[in-house]
């Protein structure tokens, strides 16, 4: 086991390996206890959305910290392609090499959709696009990038400090005017869908190649901005993509904007009033959102349940912060992306493997499932060790060769983000 790096918090590693077992073992819960258990399950608590609503405030938290503490698009994004694609690169190609094989199926989107979901890989907005990903947990991804590309057109625009308006903003817009926002208005045909795909590539390749250039970065920044746009237009394109509805969309960014709301109040950019109603606001909107919009007391009922458990998982994370985490955890926490990218294609493979798992006895079950476990993170852990690491030392080189940076001086832009405080664990630390 490789020590961690020095400049990693341990306890957002630790939640994010947590996060990333709980949607392993949402996956795998069925063959396990059997799908009618896990439905009864689902009806009251949904572990998967749990998981993904706890990385997203991870995400939150930490793209914020690095953007701020490399004080450079140019090396934020040459550290976030290094950090994201070669093992998100190498899960296609393992999905394309299997579904060659005849160990998987080619999805209906690959199979009908074909340059549409190419072109939707490229970005990682296949779920926004209205295609399913190769691997179905592709779609938080989507998100994901958007994210990245809102915040950075924050920074540009010198607006990244008012991350509680966003939030607030995002999570009362879905829960007032969601039923009214359009699905699919970029995507309710194919054609719509292969254009959209198409401009995305060049709308976010341009940017990228704007922030990695240093040329035309405003432009690069309000395109950014604008893309907050799409999930509220486009949310469920069609019945590939895994959000529901454009409302639900806007959520997911609201709370990532939580998460960073989290990051400035703790570091005094905020104050505790706007950062407590903000986050209320978020909590508030979500349950209201899907309670309204869908109509039902079940839907109250479980995403309050799940509201009130992403809130007190990550308190609780976040008052340990200071406290030493055990080593498995942070090792966990290392190897979470390629687990998370890679546990559905082991999972797929289980019934090749054990045939009728379903009708096999509970202990026979468990153990199939404790050793599906083992194997997942054994294959994690090698892509962390063969993908992972080789593509973050890759952007380390090539973000010391494009932009050095003389020892003990710091950019304009570091100068301009820095927090306020003194709290030197984190300004050190970033993920």
């Amino acid at each position: 086991m490789t020590s961690p790096a020095p400049v990693r918090l341990a306890w957002l590693d630790a939640l994010r390996g947590y996060a990333a077992l709980v949607v392993v073992l949402f996956h795998l819960s069925p063959s396990v206890i059997g799908t009618d258990r896990h439905l009864a399950i689902y009806r009251h608590f949904d572990a998967g959305k749990y998981g993904v609503l706890l990385f997203f405030l991870v995400s939150g938290y930490v793209i914020p910290m690095s953007l701020e503490r490399h004080g450079s698009l140019r090396r934020f994004w040459i550290g976030r392609l290094c950090r994201i694609y070669p093992a998100y690169l190498a899960a296609i190609a393992v999905v394309v090499l299997l579904s060659s094989a005849g160990w998987l199926a080619w999805s209906e989107s690959m199979r009908h959709q074909t340059v549409t979901t190419a072109l939707a890989h490229v970005t990682m907005m296949s779920d926004l696009v209205g295609v399913r990903g190769a691997v179905r947990v592709f779609w938080t991804l989507s998100y994901e990038m958007t994210f990245y590309l809102v915040v950075s057109g924050l920074f540009v625009w010198r607006l990244h400090r008012h991350s509680a308006w966003w939030a607030a903003g995002l999570g009362l817009t879905a829960l007032v005017f969601g039923a009214g926002l359009p699905n699919d208005l970029l995507g309710a045909g194919s054609g719509a869908r292969r254009t959209t795909a198409a401009i995305l590539v060049v709308l976010v390749g341009l940017s990228i190649l704007a922030y990695l250039k240093d040329r035309l970065v405003p432009a690069a920044g309000a395109a950014g901005i604008a893309l907050v746009l799409l999930p509220a237009v486009n949310g469920h394109a069609t019945r590939e993509s895994v959000v529901i509805a454009s409302w639900q969309g806007i959520l997911l960014l609201a709370i990532m904007f939580a998460g960073t709301v989290v990051y400035r109040w703790q570091h005094a950019q905020i104050g505790g009033r706007e950062a407590a109603f903000a986050l209320t606001v978020v909590a508030l909107s979500v349950i209201g959102a899907h309670w309204t919009h869908l109509g039902t007391a079940a839907a109250l009922r479980l995403w309050a349940a799940n509201v009130g458990a992403v809130a007190l998982t990550f308190l609780f994370a976040y008052a340990m912060r200071n406290r030493t985490v055990p080593s498995v955890f942070t090792w966990l926490g290392r190897i979470s992306y390629s687990l998370y990218l890679l546990h559905v294609i082991v999972l797929l493979a289980l019934p090749r493997v054990v045939p009728d798992l379903g009708t096999r006895g509970i202990v026979f079950r468990a153990t199939a499932g404790v050793a599906y476990l083992l194997v997942a993170l054994v294959t994690a852990w090698l892509a962390y060790r063969m993908v992972e690491q080789p593509g973050q030392r890759l952007g380390r080189r090539i973000a010391a060769k494009l932009e050095p940076r003389p020892a003990g001086a710091g950019s304009l832009a570091t100068q301009r983000a820095a927090p306020r405080t003194g709290q030197g664990e984190n300004e050190r630390q970033s993920v």
